[in-house]
């Protein structure tokens, strides 16, 4: 499972994410944890990998698992179609 699709950003900061991502994030530096609004988020303030695109609210992202990467839907799309 090494590139994950997730449809919609909650936040520019941050999108939360269940228990089965948890130790992903971990290993890419990305997890916060704690708050009002749920228990586990995936941090990606730093913006696309490729080009520093920000992920905004309803925007579709990409979390590479292996690198740890965050990727605009062009991007992701791209590596997921092996371009």
């Amino acid at each position: 499972m090494p590139v994950i699709h997730f449809e919609t950003a909650d936040t520019t900061d941050r999108t939360q994410i269940g228990e089965g991502l948890v130790r992903f994030a971990v290993q890419a530096g990305r997890l916060e944890t704690g708050g009002e609004e749920g228990k586990y988020f995936l941090k990606h303030a730093d913006g696309c990998a490729e080009d520093g695109e920000q992920i905004t609210p309803g925007d579709e992202f990409f979390f590479h698992t292996e690198t740890g990467d965050i990727l605009c839907a062009e991007h992701g799309e791209e590596l997921r179609e092996g371009k």
